[in-house]
């Protein structure tokens, strides 16, 4: 056995003798892979184990010859069939492709077992295409469904991220699998950060400073100028999260969320909109200026709205810890305190302040009589 070897998959058992080399637990779906190399013929030898999401489903194993994802692999996928298990190989060209047919490189001695636990195994042997085995590495995918269909049509499979995180660069010669979710697991992470302080606590943040913090006289232009900063560098940091958001779709091909794409794409053009009509802004005495707070404060509190919302979608895609999830509640259940509390404060110093207008002292001028 490899230094990869772990405790789980070294402790489970094969019918007939068989022996590999190496073994490896895989990090999503419960799965485990056994192999075996060899070099001198490019044959790989493997046992694929896992268990499918429930008593008619089916398991798959995969190496894909030009991508890291599912589509355009090469797929093994067993399933029971009349209570017997059953092995087919599928031409996976595309999310909407899913093909019944004889593989892109030589397969044989292929079968398939299981267990009255539910846990399937497949069996085969590959002939390695002579690119692959020059760079001495494959991608493998492996996957869980729900069922097949009368037709051998298999049923969709879940998009949880343990699902979409089920693929990895097998190391042929060494027996160790790189984990290709890591680095697009670190991707989604920072676009979920970046998108929750821009529109999820940057922006509200900047209204709370334009609504109540203005009312404080002396705090006359400093806060627009703290606003002008806030919604500035919301914008910026929501940019780079709205980026990193497009980069995510392209690289995920038949994976969408369309209302979570969609709502990103109205917050980015709201706030562009919003960006550059500061450098339109009319003086406060211009006849315009109401029209133009009508069209600001509008947009304003949409894209509040929509960013938060937003950023809840985005938590029901990632599903991060729930402490994340906690956390984010609380500051906005703070922020709206606080807007409250700023709420009251503000009619209170505007009533106060109008009242003083109202009812100036008499001093023998202002009512519009002389001196008696």
């Amino acid at each position: 056995m490899s230094p990869a070897v772990s405790l789980t998959c070294s402790s489970q058992k094969f019918t007939n003798n068989r022996l590999y080399s190496n073994c490896l637990d895989l990090p999503t779906l419960s799965s485990y892979l056994h192999f075996t190399y060899i070099s001198s013929n490019s044959t790989l030898s493997v046992a694929f184990f896992s268990t499918a999401s429930n008593s008619s489903g089916w398991i798959s194993w995969a190496i894909n010859p030009t991508d890291t994802g599912m589509a355009g692999s090469q797929a093994l996928v067993a399933y029971k069939e009349s209570g017997v298990a059953k092995l087919k190989t599928f031409d996976i060209s595309s999310y909407s492709s899913v093909v019944q047919k004889n593989l892109k490189f030589e397969v044989w001695d292929m079968s398939a077992e299981s267990d009255t636990d539910g846990t399937l195994r497949i069996f085969a042997k590959i002939k390695v295409p002579s690119d692959l085995a020059a760079k001495g590495t494959v991608n493998q995918v492996w996957q869980v469904g729900p069922g097949v269909g009368t037709n051998g049509v298999l049923d969709r499979h879940d998009f949880a991220p343990a699902n979409l995180q089920a693929k990895a660069t097998l190391d042929l010669k060494s027996g160790v699998s790189i984990n290709a979710g890591d680095s697009r697991t670190k991707e989604k992470n920072i676009h979920g950060i970046l998108n929750v302080v821009s529109w999820g606590i940057l922006f509200p943040v900047g209204v709370i400073i334009a609504r109540y913090v203005r009312t404080l006289e002396s705090a006359d232009p400093a806060w627009f100028y703290l606003h002008v900063f806030c919604q500035l560098s919301a914008y910026a940091i929501g940019v780079a999260g709205w980026g990193t958001g497009i980069k995510l779709g392209s690289e995920s091909k038949g994976v969408q969320y369309a209302g979570h794409r969609n709502i990103g794409i109205a917050l980015f053009s709201l706030a562009t909109v919003q960006i550059f009509a500061l450098f339109l802004r009319p003086k406060k005495d211009h006849k315009y200026r109401f029209y133009w707070n009508l069209y600001h404060h509008g947009f304003g509190y949409c894209i509040i709205i929509l960013g938060i919302i937003n950023v809840f979608k985005g938590f029901d895609i990632l599903r991060p810890g729930k402490h994340w999830k906690r956390f984010y509640i609380i500051v906005i259940a703070a922020l709206g305190g606080i807007t409250v509390l700023l709420e009251a404060i503000t009619w209170v110093v505007v009533l106060k302040r109008k009242s003083n207008k109202s009812t100036k002292p008499y001093d023998g001028h202002n009512n519009g009589q002389g001196r008696p």
